[in-house]
């Protein structure tokens, strides 16, 4: 690991700006102390029937056929947000869009997307393109949300999208460690597998 400090002491940082940052993930997390690894996360998985799935899929597939999203906020509308409203419907979540933290100078900006409920809490991050460097991003928002809730919840769960590819990743609080899963979940083709792990994270007990 590098002895020099990436971030400057005298200059303040927002979460987008660690998108610019081209270090790897592993030293701009130890910045705050935190480690990083890469392997396969067991997620959980809704194990039921989904009963939205067939229309979401032909939700997706028109608006894919009609549209060519290019800008990030097409992506949001067009492919990011149907999901999320499905998923908060059924899992009864609250959905924030642009949701404000502020926890110091390193520590602030918004986040896409927060999702949660008396279960537990998800957090997205919607990327244009590069989602390997938005996990990067989404990695320092999850330690930002670590700082800010004053809940039990072990571990906390996030993930990062262009709209096509979702990565998801975790953050186990008591070790410190942010995971990121090596599996890219493909919309349209892969949606019904992301839409369990969506549902599945948001059925996860927070205590």
């Amino acid at each position: 690991m590098s002895k020099y400090k990436i971030l400057k002491p005298d200059q303040s940082y927002t979460f987008s700006q660690y998108f610019s940052l081209t270090n790897p993930t592993p030293e701009i997390l130890a910045e705050f102390e935190y480690s990083y690894e890469r392997t396969s996360l067991d997620l959980s998985r809704y194990p039921d029937e989904i009963k939205y799935l067939e229309f979401l899929q032909g939700y997706l597939q028109r608006n894919l056929r009609l549209f060519n999203p290019v800008a990030e906020i097409s992506i949001r509308k067009f492919l990011i947000a149907p999901i999320l409203t499905e998923i908060c419907d059924q899992t009864k979540a609250l959905l924030y869009s642009e949701y404000p933290l502020n926890i110091d100078d390193k520590l602030k900006g918004t986040l896409d997307y927060y999702l949660h409920n008396s279960n537990s809490l998800l957090v997205i991050e919607a990327k244009q393109s590069d989602i390997r460097r938005g996990f990067t991003q989404l990695a320092v928002e999850l330690i930002a949300l670590d700082k800010f809730l004053d809940n039990q919840s072990p571990i906390l769960y996030g993930a990062v999208t262009n709209g096509d590819d979702w990565k998801f990743g975790t953050l186990h609080r008591e070790q410190k460690l942010v995971t990121e899963d090596i599996k890219l979940y493909r919309v349209p083709e892969g949606l019904e597998d992301l839409v369990r792990v969506l549902v599945g994270i948001l059925s996860v007990p927070t205590d």
